[in-house]
C-alpha cells in the first residue's frame, strides 16, 4: 500500500483575500514594510506588521501572509493589516467625518483656529485643542463637525470631546454622537 500525502490548504482571512482598489489621484509608495499613501486629502502612512506581505498590483493592493500556514495569528494579521490599508486608502481620497450634537439649555460650540470652545454648564468654558490634521468645524451653535483622513484619529477626537459631558439618563442632556439613541430612565416617584 502506498502512502498518500495530502496537502493541506492554507486558509486566509475572510477580508485579507480582497483586494484593495486604488482611486484614481492616489499615489502609493511601498517600501519593504512601509506604506504611504498620498491622496486629494493629504497623505498618510502605515507600518505593515512583518507577517504580512503587501504587493501592488495594476490599481490595487494585494495582502497576504508572509508565511503559509494555518495559524490563526497569521491570518488575523493579514485582515487586520488589509482593513487599516483601506482605511487609509479611504481617509486620503475621501476622508472621514464625525458629527456631534450638543443637547442642553446653554450648551454652545465655537471653532477658532485649532481650538474649540465649549459652554456646558460648568462653571468654566471648556477649550479643545485640536490637533494638526483634524479640522473641527461649526455650522450652528449646537453641532460640532469633526473631519480628517486617519479613521482612529477622528474618532478618538469626537470621544475626547463627548467625554467631558456625555449625555445623562434622565433628561439626555451632554454631548452626544449624531444619530445616537440616548435611552432615558424614569425619574423616581412618590
Amino acid at each position: 500500500m502506498a502512502a498518500v500525502i495530502q496537502e493541506k490548504k492554507i486558509r486566509v482571512s475572510r477580508v485579507g483575500k480582497q483586494p484593495i482598489p486604488i482611486p484614481t489621484g492616489v499615489n502609493v509608495t511601498i517600501n519593504g514594510q512601509q506604506v504611504v499613501l498620498k491622496g486629494k486629502n493629504g497623505s498618510a502612512e502605515l507600518h505593515v506588521h512583518p507577517w504580512v506581505l503587501i504587493q501592488q498590483e495594476d490599481n490595487a493592493l494585494k495582502v497576504a501572509p508572509r508565511v503559509l500556514t494555518n495559524e490563526g495569528k497569521y491570518r488575523a494579521m493579514t485582515g487586520t493589516m488589509r482593513a487599516l490599508l483601506n482605511n487609509l486608502v479611504i481617509g486620503v481620497s475621501h476622508g472621514f467625518e464625525r458629527r456631534l450634537q450638543l443637547v442642553g439649555v446653554g450648551y454652545r460650540a465655537q471653532a477658532q483656529g485649532s481650538t474649540l470652545n465649549l459652554a456646558l454648564g460648568f462653571s468654566h468654558p471648556v477649550e479643545f485643542k485640536v490637533p494638526e490634521n483634524i479640522t473641527v468645524q461649526t455650522p450652528t451653535q449646537t453641532e460640532i463637525v469633526i473631519r480628517g483622513v486617519d479613521k482612529q484619529q477622528v474618532g478618538e477626537v469626537a470621544a475626547q470631546i463627548r467625554a467631558y459631558r456625555p449625555p445623562e439618563p434622565y433628561k439626555g442632556k451632554g454631548v452626544r454622537y449624531a444619530g445616537e439613541t440616548v435611552i432615558l430612565k424614569e425619574a423616581k416617584k412618590k
